[in-house]
């Protein structure tokens, strides 16, 4: 009886552990987004992100903030990982960006990661650049 008793214990226990284990690692680790395979939230110029937020940053917050979205204007400064469109949207890319596309009208995508006061910016990373088409509408 004690031994049936051990056994059974041993193996809540085990099963115990192992669900643990599994909560650990299955939900508290999970993989990184991949925005370049996302498909957008949002599209919209970056005239209008830039207006959604200096007017009403909280919702403009709800709207954007963490999702992928798709951000259409003039870009007005570049280094090989960022691009700045219409001098207000600081647009950060995982990887190093060849493409010359300084005074080009562009449509770039990312995750919002919100509005920076100090520098009065609306920032975006894992960025990638997007075909531009001729009936995108905002």
């Amino acid at each position: 009886m004690k031994r049936k008793k051990i056994v059974y214990l041993t193996a809540a226990l085990l099963i115990l552990i192992s669900a643990g284990i599994y909560i650990y690692y299955g939900f508290l680790f999970k993989e990184a987004r991949n925005i370049e395979t996302e498909m957008p939230d949002a599209s919209i110029t970056a005239a209008a992100l830039i207006k959604a937020y200096t007017s009403d940053p909280v919702k403009a917050d709800s709207l954007y903030l963490n999702k992928t979205i798709e951000v259409q204007g003039v870009v007005t400064k570049e280094t090989d990982s960022v691009m700045i469109l219409d001098n207000k949207v600081f647009c950060l890319f995982t990887k190093k960006n060849n493409a010359k596309l300084l005074s080009t009208e562009t449509v770039i995508k990312g995750k919002c990661i919100g509005y920076d006061e100090l520098f009065e910016e609306i920032k975006l990373d894992q960025c990638t650049i997007t075909p531009l088409t001729n009936n995108q509408n905002n």
